[in-house]
């Protein structure tokens, strides 16, 4: 009887999951994949329409019913005065029957973002939009204040925005140093499935299946910034394991992880760009160099890195990871040197 009731939980969510990936033929794919005849799978389909999680769009095609709210948050009448009470208020309602680890994460994520829109962004309005599914639950928060790359980008004097936004995915990066520890953006995007930034004409990006995208990727240039992120109403993940995967024994924050693909636009070759990787490296005491992605990388950027910075700074751990072919050649190239 147990194997019965966890297949047809399996199938139930096998049918979701391509009705959200928008899949053409579900019932086939789902017969196929569990052995089952089509009429089985459309009897499980008019369950779920029956529990209110999906409807019909037209023959064959179905959708997951969305519940969404937005509120309108204003300065002048208080309600940017206290980031727990727009939780409690905004984001609580939506995650209050999930799992205990999925709302101390959201508490977490959404507490240190609406934090950022109400003391850095210095915008007179913000705008959250709660937005849950049977599957998920996303928040976005946008506020019409100063852009957070620009504003990083003033304040440490960095050359580009692109540079300000590879600090930033570095971790322990603040503008407020007396009042914020500059972790509350590497922690929550790494708790969340999908976390985007849009600001100042670019995104940042850190998802579960890219490790974040394209971080520099152009948008639409608007005044202000946008957080959108994302989490499975089935997550196992908790805020402790994401927190253990980048402190030590101490609760230190002394690792991170730097996805190369998103600093650059072309496989990094020169020693300039290798400097910006290296900036504000001494603040870890192991750096995870993610080269997913990059097929090539110069002589004078490998040299950079793993021999100059490497020999000036020893008690830092390099971890070069996801080198393909090429990579790795001009890797063991220079470290020959050493």
């Amino acid at each position: 009887m147990r194997f019965k009731e966890d297949q047809k939980r399996a199938i139930l969510f096998y049918i979701l999951k391509k009705i959200e990936e928008k899949n053409d033929n579900i019932s086939r794919a789902v017969a196929e994949t569990f052995s089952i005849n089509q009429n089985t799978v459309h009897t499980y389909i008019n369950e779920l329409t029956d529990r209110g999680i999906i409807r019909r769009v037209k023959r064959g095609q179905y959708e997951l019913i969305k519940e969404e709210r937005s509120f309108d948050l204003r300065r002048e009448k208080g309600e940017l005065d206290s980031d727990i009470a727009v939780y409690d208020n905004c984001m609580f309602p939506y995650v209050k029957e999930l799992c205990g680890n999925l709302q101390e994460i959201w508490s977490y994520a959404f507490s240190e973002m609406i934090n950022n829109a109400m003391e850095h962004s210095l915008s007179e309005n913000v705008y959250v939009t709660v937005i849950r599914d049977y599957l998920n639950t996303t928040a976005e928060i946008t506020d019409e204040g100063v852009g957070i790359f620009e504003k990083i980008k003033e304040h440490f004097r960095f050359s580009s925005l692109e540079e300000a936004i590879c600090e930033l995915m570095k971790g322990k990066l603040t503008t407020d140093p007396d009042n914020h520890s500059g972790e509350g953006i590497f922690f929550s995007s790494k708790m969340m499935d999908s976390f985007y930034i849009f600001s100042d004409g670019k995104v940042f990006t850190n998802n579960k299946f890219d490790d974040g995208g394209i971080a520099n990727l152009s948008c639409e240039r608007k005044p202000g910034t946008k957080v959108v992120m994302s989490l499975s109403n089935f997550s196992e993940k908790t805020p402790q394991e994401i927190f253990d995967l980048y402190t030590n024994d101490d609760g230190g924050f002394t690792k991170t992880t730097i996805p190369l693909k998103n600093i650059f636009s072309a496989s990094p070759v020169s020693r300039s760009q290798a400097k910006r990787v290296c900036n504000r490296l001494d603040k870890f005491r192991e750096v995870v160099l993610d080269f997913e992605g990059l097929s090539w990388m110069g002589q004078g950027f490998a040299h950079q890195i793993f021999v100059v910075f490497a020999r000036e700074n020893p008690e830092i751990k390099l971890v070069p990871v996801h080198m393909e072919a090429d990579v790795e050649k001009m890797y063991r190239h220079v470290m020959a040197e050493r």
